[in-house]
């Protein structure tokens, strides 16, 4: 049975979809959506890690249904009914996507899914940007390959949606475009990626590790290095910051060839900088702490006076919940059309926040707000300065601390007290931060700005309904950022981060 776009809610009806990175804060949030806006989809495979059913099934509760997300629906249904409804909807499945099968061994359970399922939407991904490069591979890109071969079996199938990022564009500046990489293409123009080489390299690298007895600590730092660390960094051989993006770059890389192959419809969609829900099921869940999360906590806490970064610079984000809206409406509108298509989900384009606001609304927010300190006092944060350069940063510290320390010293001994301050080894502090500087540099002065033509077009053919259109938002244009931030995002970092 396909898709029938009759309506959102209408083509979700009767339907099975197999869900990977179902423990993932992007993927409870779809997953809660579907189950409250149409309760007759039919089944919801999601795919956990976990070594056997008894287990799956208590990650299932633990990991994900035991989420506050699905609050809405506990309540709507009530416990009784809710535990009864979810076993009718939900099936959970043992499962690792870095194997053949997504390591699904029981031949008569894929042969279950592969006749029943509609849609399968890869969610799955390891985000750290120092992960080990093996690891990161076998997720981000072997991983992805592996999830699109489990699909073309699937006899009805006919969506494969996989969420990526927005920065596989590396560090672009100007209008960064909704298009789909070519195998092999690099950022800085270096011949030579193969991906297939990529994994020869893992292999050769693990195998001379193993032959020279090398302990757990030696193949785990090796790996690193392999990545991204150090002059062999394979992403930045290829113009890319991290091993997270370069991963996923391929993953697109891979899934792009395998579509043409497989003549099967694919949809890409790369969010930016994902934050807390703007409404739905409730505004301000969040989960797990991003890069302007930190920057709110260590504010907040008192422990941070300054930010680095451009008063103009642009933080592209965009609410958890716009984000599952726009895989849902994508997944539905672009159903059994045989090409492949990216959706850049953000705010840069049209509805832009800039570092100059955060700032002014985070000062506004815990001045009336204040969080009460381990001492049992309020704290008291002052306006932070916003310094636009890494020596107006330096300077600034040199003369607020009256330290006597010059540079990048200066600017990591600081730093290291809010980011580690329970470290005494100042030289292990230093060597923390310049790794944290290094990762996250890219992004604090990142100039590019995301277009979303396609993205718009979908926003378009939503409009032919208004309470579908309303129902399953993505428009970043509607959002106040200062309402956001003060009366949303903010409380949701205290109360779910704090």
């Amino acid at each position: 049975m396909e898709f029938v776009f009759n309506g959102i809610v209408e083509s979700l009806e009767h339907k099975s979809i197999l869900v990977t990175g179902s423990t993932g804060f992007l993927a409870k949030i779809f997953v809660e959506k579907i189950l409250r806006v149409q309760p007759n989809v039919k089944r919801l495979y999601l795919l956990l890690r976990a070594p056997d059913a008894k287990l799956v099934v208590q990650r299932l509760h633990t990991d994900v249904l035991g989420k506050e997300v699905f609050r809405v629906l506990r309540n709507k249904y009530g416990p009784t009914n809710f535990e009864s409804f979810i076993l009718e909807k939900i099936t959970p499945i043992a499962a690792d996507i870095s194997l053949k099968h997504l390591g699904i061994d029981d031949c008569n359970l894929r042969q279950h899914i592969w006749n029943e399922v509609d849609a399968v939407v890869n969610v799955a991904a390891n985000t750290k940007f120092e992960e080990r490069y093996d690891a990161a591979l076998d997720t981000n890109t072997l991983g992805a390959k592996n999830v699109m071969d489990f699909a073309k079996e699937c006899a009805k199938l006919n969506m494969f949606l996989h969420v990526s990022t927005a920065y596989v564009c590396g560090e672009k500046s100007g209008l960064i475009l909704e298009k789909p990489f070519e195998m092999g293409e690099t950022l800085n123009g270096t011949s030579g990626l193969d991906i297939d080489e990529e994994l020869k390299l893992v292999e050769e690298t693990l195998s001379e590790l193993h032959a020279h007895a090398a302990t757990k600590e030696e193949e785990a730092l090796a790996m690193k290095e392999l990545g991204i660390k150090s002059f062999v960094s394979r992403a930045k051989l290829y113009g890319w910051p991290n091993t997270y993006v370069f991963t996923k770059a391929m993953g697109e890389m891979l899934l792009g060839k395998l579509r043409k192959a497989y003549n099967l419809p694919l949809v890409i969609v790369r969010p930016t900088i994902i934050t807390g829900t703007n409404r739905d099921p409730f505004p301000g869940w969040m989960e797990g702490t991003r890069t302007i999360d930190s920057l709110a906590v260590g504010y907040g806490k008192g422990r941070l006076k300054c930010f680095l970064g451009d008063s103009e610079s642009i933080l592209d984000m965009i609410p958890g919940d716009m984000v599952a809206n726009a895989m849902i409406v994508a997944m539905i509108t672009r159903a059994n059309q045989a090409s492949e298509i990216i959706y850049q989900v953000g705010s840069s384009l049209r509805n832009p926040a800039k570092l100059s606001l955060f700032r002014d609304v985070a000062f506004q927010y815990f001045s009336r707000n204040p969080w009460t300190g381990k001492d049992g006092k309020l704290v008291r944060v002052p306006k932070a300065i916003l310094l636009d350069s890494v020596a107006s940063f330096n300077r600034h510290l040199a003369v607020h601390y009256m330290l006597p320390l010059k540079g990048l010293q200066l600017l990591n001994a600081v730093l290291c007290q809010f980011l580690r301050p329970t470290c005494t080894d100042l030289s292990r502090r230093i060597d923390l931060v310049q790794r944290f500087v290094e990762l996250y540099k890219p992004y604090i002065f990142f100039k590019g700005i995301f277009d979303n033509t396609n993205l718009e077009q979908l926003e378009r053919a939503m409009k032919r309904d208004e309470w579908e259109a309303k129902a399953f938002c993505f428009d970043a244009n509607l959002i106040d950022w200062e309402d956001y931030f003060v009366n949303i995002h903010l409380p949701g970092i205290v109360k779910y981060i704090f």
